[in-house]
């Protein structure tokens, strides 16, 4: 592996207009497909294999039409200081602003409240329902406004007016904010990292190059493969993140042998060779760990993994032939200011530091190894303590800030109507078999309609073949209660006996409904995804480092960082804990897909910190040096650069903490929080305790696996064997390799 990719480096040193035509060439023909490709229609969320789906499905099998795909805003009414929206000039000033939302061009139907009976029984709440001809994203902004405008005159009045719903929520797409906030931080980083503009802009640069290619590549197939926008975010997100790393420790290795004296071109060839291999095995466990998001069956998730494991590979050709190329146009650049003052004067180049503050780190943990390893795993440990208290769900509008008009909507509705008015279950009752369809559908209503916990049963609506049955269900609790949950299942479980005495089945649906089906379709995949996961991550490192503790060393680690990180989503988010600083208005279940979407993005991510950082502890071992003395220089030679690259993740993480939408909130705190932990405590400290404490043990393989596990020499031992930076024998002993 590392003799290949030395001449890989070689070669794209030598033929560097060519590697850079090649790359803008890419750009190009991506950014024109792209641009030119039609817009993507977004594609409905789907769970298959669950009973909420399978109902949504049968609706729309039997109920052509009825659940069209056009946008709707739920328009709340209350009436001021304790008075009726029945009362004459209250109901005059409802009926007007309903009038008016039914003025819009692309509106659809209104429902009048008082025909409705969508009057609260004490008469200070009303609702009406807005319905338009096009889904959310294809209402015009003159569409918005007019709905905006309705529900200002409607406030004139007196009335406090608010509404929720599809139509109300922000179209517009991600600001960019948060990519902008951790590249410049990036930057920052860099700066101080390198101490030269050019060395902190060519990570940038070349990582905005590949992030460029990934995203026009995602926008060109999302009309054919109906890819949905959060596709292009994730991919932005990780592309960022890895393309900056993987350019940083090629950059850092590159400017380290030019420190020992070799030429531009064998420095850049060793530094493709040596960090290179450990940048194409970071790569592989984040594209496992990405595409192994499959495995849980959801659709959305397969999508954004696959695209952003797409923008790691883009990631990582780029940094294994254009960063070399892009070297060779500037091979002095990227120094230090000291170095080219040197170069510039004659003098000799200066040698790598043999102390630094990633040597005096080491020591100190290689001297108390036990005490560090038990502060370490004691405070991950308590941090993960409070995930025992997990609770999933999917937050909605009452996760809203309280200064949105759809967080006020929802409070009031549940205010007027009662807490479980904003999450109401529909079930459907297929009634081909029954011999009496209208009696069965009545027997499962009135059953449902007993049950504890049910406020109110609609009254069942047939389609026009009269063979399926549908009617809503408003339970007394909050969508996101646990006591709605047992309310579904308790309906559920009592399936048998009532289908046997109606002669129908029926199946449950709705939001609700979904979103409980979705928390207990993750859960049970989490346990599949992390045995499929961390175990081919586990073989590869086996492969890389040539060691059975080491992996299990790292999996350990990651599984240790990502249950504090949860731990802490839980404190902030669920608990309240500290909740305001962040700007956490209301807590709650945390959203469904956050741990196992935590654990793909973040699994990776670990590995690529394990991967360079023990491949140069490896590297010195390999070479001749003592187990602890590897420790040391493994972390003389990469402790700067991974704190850098951690500092870069947890940036660009950190940006989304300030979104308002409380769910990329929540994904912020949790990356962030989790590279931060996973960095500067696993890697940091439990790595260096753990292989002081092993020692020897350390690199331990058993013969018969030694034999058949294949040698990728991710070291670069065949480079660095012959005498002198470009001897005749290093060119023939890489032609023999």
């Amino acid at each position: 592996m590392a003799a290949f990719l030395y001449r890989i480096g070689r070669l794209a040193f030598r033929r560097r207009w060519t590697v850079a035509l090649v790359w803008a060439a890419v750009l190009a023909a991506v950014g024109l497909a792209g641009m030119t490709a039609p817009e993507a229609e977004e594609e409905p969320f789907s769970m298959p294999g669950i009973e909420s789906q399978e109902a949504f499905d049968l609706m729309e099998e039997r109920f052509p039409g009825a659940a069209a795909d056009g946008a709707t805003a739920r328009v709340v009414f209350v009436s001021p200081n304790g008075e009726k929206v029945t009362a004459s000039e209250n109901k005059e000033a409802v009926e007007a602003a309903i009038a008016e939302l039914g003025d819009g061009t692309q509106v659809a139907s209104t429902v009048d409240p008082y025909e409705s009976g969508a009057v609260s029984e004490d008469g200070s709440t009303a609702y009406t329902t807005v319905t338009y001809k096009v889904d959310a994203a294809g209402l015009t902004d003159a569409s918005r406004s007019h709905l905006d405008e309705s529900l200002e005159h409607a406030r004139d009045s007196g009335l406090t007016v608010e509404a929720g719903g599809d139509a109300m929520e922000d179209m517009g797409g991600p600001s960019g904010t948060a990519e902008a906030i951790g590249v410049s931080v990036a930057a920052v980083v860099l700066l101080i990292t390198f101490g030269s503009l050019a060395a902190a802009g060519l990570p940038l640069l070349t990582a905005l190059i590949g992030v460029g290619i990934s995203l026009f590549a995602i926008t060109a197939l999302a009309g054919p493969l109906g890819l949905a926008d959060s596709t292009s975010t994730v991919a932005i997100m990780l592309g960022l993140a890895v393309g900056i790393d993987y350019a940083l420790f090629i950059v850092s290795r590159y400017r380290e042998e030019r420190a020992k004296g070799r030429t531009a071109q064998e420095a850049v060839a060793l530094a493709t060779g040596t960090a290179g291999s450990a940048v194409v095995f970071a790569g592989l466990t984040v594209v496992i760990a990405l595409a192994g998001l499959s495995v849980v069956g959801i659709p959305m998730l397969t999508e954004m993994g696959l695209g952003a494991a797409g923008a790691v590979v883009v990631g990582v050709l780029i940094a294994l032939t254009l960063v070399p190329a892009l070297l060779g146009f500037w091979p002095n650049a990227i120094l230090t200011r000291k170095d080219r003052k040197a170069r510039r004067a004659g003098g000799a180049p200066r040698e790598t530091r043999k102390v630094n503050g990633g040597t005096r780190w080491a020591s100190f943990v290689l001297r108390r190894p036990l005490p560090v390893l038990l502060a370490a795993v004691a405070g991950l440990g308590a941090l993960a303590l409070p995930m025992t208290d997990l609770q999933l769900g999917m937050p909605g509008d009452e996760a809203m800030s309280t200064e949105t008009t759809q967080r006020r909507a929802y409070d009031a509705l549940a205010e007027g109507f009662g807490p479980g008015f904003n999450g109401p279950l529909t079930v459907v009752v297929d009634v081909r078999d029954a011999d009496d369809p209208k009696a069965a559908a009545e027997t499962v209503s009135g059953r449902i309609g007993g049950t504890e916990g049910v406020v109110s049963v609609s009254p069942a609506q047939f389609n026009e073949s009269g063979d399926t049955a549908v009617f809503s269900v408003v339970p007394t609790t909050a969508p996101t209660g646990q006591e709605t949950k047992d309310l579904v299942n308790t309906i559920r479980g009592d399936r048998p006996g009532i289908e046997s005495e109606a002669g129908a089945t029926f199946e449950v649906t709705g939001t609700t409904a979904m979103n409980i089906d979705v928390s207990e379709k993750v859960q049970s995949a989490l346990v599949p995804y992390l045995l499929v996961v961390v175990g081919l991550a586990v073989i590869l490192l086996l492969v890389v480092f040539r060691s059975i503790l080491v992996p299990l060393k790292a999996a350990a680690g990651f599984l240790l960082s990502v249950l504090a990180a949860l731990g802490a989503v839980v404190v902030v988010f669920q608990q309240g804990h500290g909740a305001d600083l962040l700007g956490v208005e209301t807590t709650g279940p945390i959203m469904s897909l956050m741990p196992i979407f935590l654990v793909g993005i973040v699994f990776g991510l670990a590995m690529d910190y394990e991967v360079f950082l023990v491949s140069r502890m490896r590297e010195a071992y390999v070479h001749g040096e003592r187990p602890a003395q590897a420790v040391t220089s493994g972390f003389q030679h990469s402790a700067r650069v991974v704190v850098a690259a951690a500092l870069i993740m947890i940036a660009v993480f950190s940006g989304f903490i300030g979104d308002s939408d409380a769910m990329i909130k929540m994904i912020g705190f949790g990356l962030a929080s989790a590279v931060l932990l996973d960095a500067f405590v696993v890697r940091m400290a439990i790595v260096p305790a753990v292989l002081a404490l092993l020692g020897e043990r350390a690199w331990w393989l058993p013969k018969w696996l030694d034999r058949i596990l294949p040698r990728v020499d991710v070291e670069g031992e065949a480079l660095t064997r012959p005498a002198g930076p470009e001897a005749e024998p290093a060119e023939k002993d890489l032609a023999r390799t």
